[in-house]
């Protein structure tokens, strides 16, 4: 197995020194594999968990990944899982069931959101106020408040999913009467770069909205999480805010799709 690592970040490595990635021109920035070098689930784990400030929440990002390979990053540590589908969720839902919290951090279909109600305990990616109401009719059938995240299109990029930013503000007063779901803050996902730094204004435009909407203080709305970055930009995600981060690969290391 191969694992890409930055090599601005080769601390500890005898003959290297640390360069903060964030300064290096785009150009700078080196990529490179290395082969034996990869650490286990249990390893990357602890050691970003051990990296993150105090009242960030680290999101196991589960796509294609084993049920197997997300009990042991449980075991090592993980409490909250990330799932883009719904099968994937409910296959490794049997194997750990609730030794963690699940959140549905993909797009989310009307026709499955009466599975992913009961799955899930937060859904981070409610766009649109037809979403919501099917997602609070489910819950309402269940007994259940879902906590949910706003997904902002950051990037305004057209084959996402999101709403657009100007509009994020008027989809949360809509969706604030709703019973059974309560928004608890936003997500974005941002465009993706080779250079992490590139990913810096859209993390900043959501956090203005994010502390916008908080200071309006609307009734039934609790603007308490901003979850913004990934495993090649979370990093300056928390220095613009973020209290929730989505890491996959460096915790399970590259994905192997043709194991699906």
């Amino acid at each position: 197995m191969y694992a890409q690592i930055w090599l601005a970040n080769m601390a500890g490595i005898p003959g290297t020194k640390r360069i903060s990635m964030l300064r290096m021109p785009s150009c700078s920035i080196m990529c490179i594999e290395v082969k034996s070098l990869t650490m286990t689930i249990k390893q990357n784990v602890q050691r970003i968990l051990s990296e993150l400030p105090h009242g960030v929440e680290l999101v196991a990002a589960a796509k294609t990944r084993r049920p197997e390979e997300i009990l042991e990053a449980v075991e090592s540590g993980i409490k909250i899982i990330g799932e883009n589908y719904v099968q994937e969720a409910e296959r490794a839902f049997e194997v750990i069931g609730n030794k963690a919290k699940w959140h549905f951090i993909g797009h989310l279909q009307k026709n499955k959101a009466k599975k992913t109600a009961k799955i899930f305990d937060m859904i981070e990616t409610v766009d649109s106020v037809e979403i919501a109401r099917e997602l609070d009719k489910r819950c309402a059938q269940i007994g259940k408040i879902m906590p949910v995240l706003i997904e902002i299109n950051s990037g305004r990029e057209t084959q996402k999913s999101g709403v657009l930013p100007e509009n994020g503000e008027q989809l949360v007063r809509e969706i604030s009467t709703l019973q059974n779901i309560k928004v608890m803050g936003l997500m974005t996902m941002g465009p993706r770069f080779g250079n992490p730094d590139d990913s810096r204004p859209y993390f900043v435009e959501t956090r203005k909205i994010f502390e916008k909407i908080k200071e309006l203080d609307l009734p039934d709305i609790e603007m308490k999480y901003l979850s913004m970055g990934m495993t090649n930009s979370y990093r300056v995600a928390l220095e613009e805010g973020a209290n929730i981060v989505r890491i996959g690969t460096s915790i399970f290391g590259e994905r192997n799709y043709g194991d699906e």
